[in-house]
């Protein structure tokens, strides 16, 4: 005997709320293990302040995302080995960090991924032929991109080993001494081991030991004068155990990142300030953009500007710094208001001409050189000492080329500005939970649709059917039907738990892809990227395929076929309706033929969610239009009787 309608939708409700509890105590509740110790307050001297001097004040330099490549972009080599010769030599920076995304690792298609070796080759040429090793220290990371399509460290591909100038690999920390202290550079290598092929090791993932490792050089760094975290990844797609990579982090005084570009042009500035006042800095791509970034310690105040290739001259005034980048937990900021000088770094390829300041609009005088790219200017720090002021540096060289840069300071510590909200979002959510929610909130909806509209009593047609009715009615006919009942809760539900195609996820090395993460050679890589591919299956195809057979059997009900349904239908609402699940059904045909070219021969035939799928879509879109049974019947006699009263 079956239960009755009440109780099944009590039932189905219920099991939607329990699910939903469940997801949210999973992805939110905090680990068991144990919380690291609280960084103790710094507490800074007054002196030395900012003055005439050259003294206490070094450089280096952030390029980010070169993605040196065989196919594609000739230019992108020869620039960068332009940047190795005369940039850096212009600049002559004390260290240079290259933050991953060395080479692009992708195939000529441009769409599956492979380590290339001519391209690790290009890279290590660059490098060799530019001397600028000698120069400097180069210190560079490893990106997604470097870590495509590698089984293991030992593997022979692992190319980063061989070519790249720091050679090894995972998290490190580098201590640069100074006559004034000394300053600590930890790299969080959040790279994925063994490395899948793309776009499955777009989020990095951080386990329990690597954290314990991390905490441990974070403690090596505390007598250091100041700590700069960098890495590939922005802390927004790293999936770390709890409390996370932020609060390792805590005492830095900014960290580092490349990786989202400049989100194709959308955000040309990330930027932003952890709650513990550690700022985050994401570059933008070397690759498309020519992006580099120089940074400052001066007397223990932290600067930096984000620059352009040969965009010169680069100016950076080191003090009075911005507000906006400034934070009272980790630099002796009551220095600026000690200070006897404005502090300006400016580099050109020509002699510079002169270097003016202004500060609210008002003329203050021009900066003399001290020695290097080292420019000051005599002032009174205290007539500044209320409110909120903007200072503007114009520095011009010999060749007529001329730089402004301007901010917002203040001598109070107490004052602060915030960052953008979009920006702030984009390196502060973590993104793996929120797409995590989001998939399991649209697979909850669709199956709580289904089920309900399938234990809803058959609804009573009486007068004209309003936009609503309709839509009601053909979610009935689907739900009481069979066929279509059954095809889309195992196709959601398929969708959940898959697996969405078995194949080498790493050539060699076979594998399985589901919605909450990738399996390959005794490895689990929890879900992140492949929610967001679930999101997109669910929400361009999975949903509009059921909206779309929906819409058929309605007009079927009121006594269409298919080719008589145009005639029938007003064509500019069909047209469209049958244009759009045509572009859908492409689309995921298109979604086959990447995962031939990405995953191989036997990726494309193990894969129930792509290439099968695409086979029973045409037969389902069939049967819509041919299939004649009990409960399709009954619907058409109920509707025929409905337009005859």
């Amino acid at each position: 005997m079956l239960p009755s309608r009440p109780r099944m939708l009590r039932v189905a409700a219920g099991l939607v709320a329990a699910a939903l509890v469940a997801l949210l105590l999973d992805w939110f509740s905090p680990s068991s293990g144990p919380q690291p110790q609280l960084v103790q307050a710094r507490s800074w001297a007054s002196a030395p302040a900012p003055g005439a001097e050259a003294d206490n004040l070094f450089w280096f330099v952030q390029v980010s995302d070169l993605h040196v490549s065989k196919f594609r972009d000739p230019s992108r080599s020869p620039d960068f080995e332009k940047f190795c010769t005369e940039t850096i030599d212009i600049i002559q920076p004390a260290l240079v960090l290259v933050t991953g995304d060395l080479t692009d690792a992708k195939t000529k298609d441009n769409i599956g991924s492979d380590q290339v070796e001519v391209e690790w080759q290009t890279y290590q040429t660059i490098l060799k032929r530019s001397k600028v090793m000698e120069k400097t220290k180069w210190i560079d990371i490893k990106g997604n991109h470097d870590s495509f399509n590698i089984p293991s460290l030992d593997s022979v591909k692992n190319y980063y080993r061989k070519y790249s100038a720091w050679h090894k690999d995972g998290s490190f920390h580098y201590i640069h001494h100074t006559p004034f202290g000394k300053y600590s550079f930890i790299c969080a290598d959040a790279t994925l081991v063994p490395g899948p092929k793309r776009p499955y090791n777009f989020f990095g993932m951080l386990n329990a030991r690597q954290m314990e490792e991390l905490s441990s050089l974070a403690a090596e760094s505390y007598d250091s004068n100041h700590t700069i975290w960098f890495g590939h990844y922005p802390t927004s797609t790293i999936i770390s155990p709890s409390p996370g990579i932020r609060v390792a982090m805590r005492s830095a005084t900014a960290y580092l990142c490349g990786h989202l570009h400049t989100l194709g042009g959308l955000m040309p500035v990330l930027h932003t300030q952890h709650d513990h006042g550690t700022l985050e800095l994401e570059l933008g791509d070397w690759k498309d953009n020519r992006k580099f970034r120089i940074l400052a310690f001066d007397h223990d105040l932290f600067s930096f500007a984000d620059l352009n290739f040969e965009e010169w001259p680069v100016v950076l005034v080191t003090s009075p710094k911005p507000t906006l980048y400034s934070s009272s937990a980790h630099e002796p900021l009551q220095r600026i208001l000690q200070s006897t000088h404005i502090r300006i770094l400016a580099f050109s390829p020509s002699p510079i001409k002169f270097v003016t300041v202004s500060i609210d609009d008002i003329h203050l005088g021009e900066a003399l050189q001290v020695s290097g790219p080292l420019y000051v200017l005599k002032w009174s720090p205290q007539s500044y000492s209320q409110g909120f002021h903007e200072i503007n540096v114009t520095v011009q060289d010999s060749s007529g080329k001329s730089t402004t840069q301007h901010h917002t300071f203040a001598m109070e510590e107490t004052f602060s500005l915030k960052f953008g909200l979009l920006s702030s979002w984009l390196l502060l959510a973590d993104h793996y939970i929120w797409i995590r929610v989001l998939f399991a909130l649209m697979v909850i909806i669709q199956i709580a649709f289904l089920i309900i509209f399938r234990y809803l009593g058959r609804p009573s047609l009486k007068g004209p059917l309003t936009r609503t009715m309709q839509t009601s009615l053909s979610l009935h006919i689907l739900s009481k039907t069979n066929l279509f009942y059954y095809f889309f809760l195992l196709l959601t539900l398929y969708t959940v738990l898959g697996p969405w195609f078995i194949g080498e996820i790493i050539d060699g090395h076979m594998g399985a892809c589901f919605s909450f993460g990738v399996v390959v050679d005794g490895h689990f890589f929890q879900g992140s990227i492949t929610f967001l591919v679930g999101i997109w299956q669910v929400m361009f195809f999975n949903i509009p395929l059921m909206a779309y057979l929906c819409w058929c059997l309605f007009l079927r009900c009121q006594g269409n076929c298919f080719g008589s349904h145009l005639y029938n239908v007003k064509r500019y609402h069909a047209v469209p309706v049958h244009l759009t699940m045509a572009l859908l059904f492409f689309w995921q045909v298109y979604s086959c033929f990447f995962l031939l070219q990405t995953y191989g021969t036997m990726a494309f035939f193990l894969s129930p969610l792509r290439t099968w799928i695409v086979g029973l879509t045409l037969f389902v879109v069939y049967r819509s239009w041919t299939m004649n049974n009990s409960t399709l019947r009954t619907f058409i006699v109920q509707m025929k009787n409905n337009q005859s009263s």
